[in-house]
This record gives structure tokens, C-alpha cells and sequence, in this order.
């Protein structure tokens, strides 16, 4: 292979990268945004799988992408009230909860889901996201290609990572959810609303992930299968350590492990075999590298919340 067949190739993969990440980007988001309010979810899975089910259970009614897509957020923001409810104001431990949440939306997902299988997104549906090319910025030589020649979730999704970076960093809000995730007793104390903050970004957390599964039943895939999500939902949750809680790093972040979800059926190409198993251990075996990177290192920038998985009983301030 030439060096122009050779650099053709590399960016058909990274573009396919692009899109194989946009999902686990939103869920790392919702995941991101719910952890920074001091609330670990570990039922990503669960919310996606619903969000994916829903999706296409209501793309296939209504022919309508954008009711497809309201079905996706409201069916995983459900899910994430319900964990929402049991964790902050039941104070129930937020691993069970999470965990039981992930069998919750599997169970759902599965019922609803084998009356689907074999059927295929509407034509209208799937018109609604094919790719479009920015003007100007699809033209930039290299990354105009692998960047901005995709369809409107995609963009989407670049827009609420930097927007959602903003809120966190540069706002006074984003700054009060930061101060919930740390020290919610004396957020609490500074006026702070803290069971308000942590449903609020607990429920837009879930919809982000519901946004997660709908772009894999209605665009990635787009069919019903069993099981769509494939453990993605596991690596959001892995990725959230990795990016280390930064919506800004989360957009790299998620390409990267979508990269990696993928290299097996690139290295083919070159035949290079490699198990598929190796292969989905990778997204994990980053993270743990990550981990003990940072915490050799200390670094407070890349530390979780102080009070993450914490339940907060305000009679003890």
C-alpha cells in the first residue's frame, strides 16, 4: 500500500471512529454531568439500552426522528428519576442502585425489543440523518473529511460537549454543581439547593445516555438487534475516569475508545489478526493505566468529586 492509499485509509478510519465514539460521548457526558453532582450511576447500560429501544419503538410509529429521539430522552430519563428517587431521597446505596437500574433497563429493553427484531429503521426516519458536510469546515484539508462530513447528532454532540464544558467551568451554576459534588454540606450551607441540583443533572444525565442508545438503534446501526449496546454503556463509565470528569476531554476521549472499538475490523486490512477479545479489553486496560497514572502523579485537576458515591443527610451538617 502507497503512502496515498495508506493516508486515504487512515482517515476513512478515523472517521469511522467519529462515529463509532458518538455514542459512548454521550453517555460519557450524561455520566459526567450525574457524577459531578456527587452521584455515581453505574446503570449507563440500562438507559441506553431503554433510550435505544424507545427510539426505535417510536421511530417505527410515528415516522417522526425528532418524536424518535424525545421517546429516547424521556424513556432514560425515567430510568434515571427512578435511580434519582431511591439515592438521594431514600439515601439507598448508589453501586446497588446502579447495577439494578442496568438489569432494570436490560429487562425492558429485552421485552419490548423481541417484537422488533429484523425490522429497520423508516426511510424517513433514516433520511433525516444522513451525513451533510459543513460548508468551509468540511473543505479543511484532513480533518474537514473526518470531522465535519457527518449527520446533525454528530455535531450535536460536539456542540453539548463544549457547551457543557462552559456550563461546568465558566458558569456560576456549573460552579455550584461543582461545589454539590465536593462538599455538599457546605453548598448546602451557602444556599445551594443540593437535592434539587443532583435530580436535575441525575435526569439530564439519563437523557444525554438515552441520546447515546437512540443514535445506535436509529443511525449506527440502524436496526434492531439484541443487546445494541454492546457493553458501551460500561465503557462510557470507563471513560468518564479516563477523560477525568471533563466534558472538553470527554470529545477526544470518546473518538479514542471509538477508535479502539473498531481497530479489529481496520487491522484486517494489513492482516494483522487480532482477537476481538483483546481488542474490546483495550477501552479497560487504557483506563487502568489512567488511574494509576493519576494517582502516582496526584494530581487534584484529574480527581473525582470529594463526595462521589457519597449519600448526603443533611441532618448531619
Amino acid at each position: 500500500m502507497d503512502a496515498a492509499s495508506l493516508a486515504a485509509y487512515a482517515a476513512l478510519f478515523l472517521t469511522a471512529a467519529v462515529k463509532a465514539g458518538t455514542p459512548l460521548l454521550y453517555a460519557t457526558l450524561g455520566e459526567t454531568i450525574t457524577e459531578r453532582s456527587g452521584n455515581l450511576n453505574l446503570g449507563v447500560e440500562g438507559m441506553m439500552l431503554m433510550g435505544a429501544v424507545a427510539g426505535f419503538q417510536f421511530g417505527l410509529i410515528t415516522r417522526n426522528p425528532l418524536f424518535a429521539l424525545t421517546a429516547a430522552m424521556l424513556a432514560a430519563s425515567l430510568g434515571s428519576l427512578i435511580f434519582a428517587f431511591l439515592t438521594v431521597t431514600l439515601r439507598a446505596n448508589q453501586v446497588v442502585s446502579g447495577l439494578s437500574l442496568t438489569i432494570f433497563g436490560a429487562g425492558i429493553a429485552g421485552f419490548i425489543g423481541q417484537k422488533l427484531s429484523g425490522q429497520v429503521v423508516p426511510a424517513s426516519v433514516k433520511a433525516w440523518f444522513y451525513p451533510v458536510k459543513i460548508p468551509l469546515l468540511g473543505d479543511i484539508p484532513g480533518i474537514g473529511q473526518i470531522l465535519f462530513n457527518h449527520d446533525i447528532l454528530i455535531y450535536l454532540s460536539y456542540m453539548l460537549a463544549i457547551g457543557l464544558g462552559i456550563y461546568l467551568f465558566n458558569t456560576r451554576k456549573g460552579l455550584n454543581l461543582r461545589a454539590v459534588g465536593e462538599n455538599p454540606a457546605a453548598a448546602d450551607a451557602a444556599g445551594i439547593g443540593v437535592s434539587l441540583y443532583k435530580y436535575v443533572h441525575i435526569l439530564a444525565g439519563g437523557a444525554l445516555c438515552g441520546l447515546g442508545g437512540a443514535y445506535l438503534s436509529l443511525v449506527y446501526v440502524p436496526a434492531w438487534q439484541e443487546n445494541i449496546t454492546a457493553g458501551r454503556g460500561w465503557i462510557a463509565v470507563a471513560l468518564v475516569i479516563f477523560v477525568a470528569w471533563n466534558p472538553y476531554k470527554a470529545l477526544l476521549g470518546a473518538f479514542f475508545f471509538g477508535g479502539l472499538d473498531i481497530l479489529g475490523l481496520y487491522l484486517q486490512k494489513f492482516d494483522i489478526k487480532v482477537s476481538q477479545y483483546i481488542i474490546n479489553m483495550l477501552p479497560y486496560i487504557v483506563t487502568i493505566l489512567v488511574l494509576v497514572f493519576t494517582s502516582i502523579k496526584k494530581s487534584k485537576e484529574n480527581a473525582p468529586p470529594k463526595a462521589l458515591g457519597v449519600p448526603y443527610f443533611r441532618e448531619d451538617r
